[in-house]
């Protein structure tokens, strides 16, 4: 079986964009997507996260339009990234499918249930927020390290908790994540890193009453994060699991923005539970 360190990266053309992925796992299982982070590609995920899921599912990672080795202009709005998913996912030939996003994907994951609410069994929202949400009252720091060139250092601030504890995970994660080198996803240019800015800043504008729209997301929901989100603060997963109509929550320990890449192997139990269920 492929895994994260070997599987290939292939490219499907849907519209006028040219998408890069990577699909590994248990064949014949419930696919699953993943959405990635503000200026995240193929290569910013955890392979102990991503390997671990491999073993029960199919993994299907894919950067979403002008992001990583994706041709195409990236959008300047939350649902316009959600559109170029469903163009993804319809070249796929996917009809059913289990979602997961994290942070910005994690909006986009949102987006996307909102409009075609019957194609996703199960979604996972991480370190997310939902459109006008609270924002960070640590943005101006968040701002200075949330790079694409970001090192170990920021990326530990920035994902994980802030204990010794938590700098030891982030530094595990960083090993993991550069072990990685044939086939690598290129990095995202500025235009793109400005158009995510766009949409993220757009996000935060409530379309009518405040989280009214998180009514169409119908399917069973995993709201997921840390006890201390510096990036999109934790009281964001909070609204989620209030207004979503099925959603639980999980808060972990002692951890940041990214609590599946600190605690991979609790939060993969954590995930079995919640899709096989």
């Amino acid at each position: 079986m492929q895994t994260h360190q070997n599987a290939q990266t292939r490219f499907i053309e849907a519209g006028s964009n040219r998408y890069a992925y990577r699909r590994f796992g248990r064949a014949g299982s419930m696919p699953i997507v993943l959405l990635q982070h503000f200026t995240g590609g193929l290569d910013h995920w955890d392979p102990a996260f991503t390997d671990g899921l491999a073993h029960d599912r199919e993994i299907i990672l894919v950067d979403n339009a002008g992001v990583g080795a994706s041709t195409g202009e990236t959008p300047k709005t939350i649902e316009g990234m959600a559109a170029c998913i469903r163009d993804f996912v319809d070249a796929l030939g996917l009809e059913v499918f289990d979602l997961l996003g994290f942070s910005m994907g994690g909006m986009v994951a949102q987006a996307f249930a909102k409009t075609n609410a019957s194609r996703i069994r199960r979604l996972v929202l991480i370190g997310t927020s939902p459109r006008g949400g609270d924002p960070s009252p640590y943005i101006a720091e968040v701002s200075q390290r949330a790079r694409g060139d970001a090192g170990v250092e920021d990326m530990a601030w920035l994902f994980f908790g802030q204990s010794d504890a938590g700098r030891e995970a982030a530094a595990r994660y960083w090993e993991r994540r550069h072990a990685r080198t044939v086939d690598v996803d290129p990095p995202s240019g500025l235009p793109t890193i400005m158009a995510q800015v766009a949409a993220g800043r757009d996000w935060l504008e409530p379309h009518g009453d405040r989280f009214a729209d998180l009514a169409a997301i119908t399917m069973p929901t995993l709201v997921a994060n840390g006890h201390l989100d510096v990036m999109l603060n934790t009281a964001n997963s909070f609204h989620l699991q209030q207004h979503l109509p099925d959603a639980q929550l999980i808060i972990y320990p002692d951890s940041g923005h990214a609590p599946h890449f600190q605690y991979p192997e609790l939060f993969l139990a954590h995930l079995r539970l919640f899709l096989n269920a």
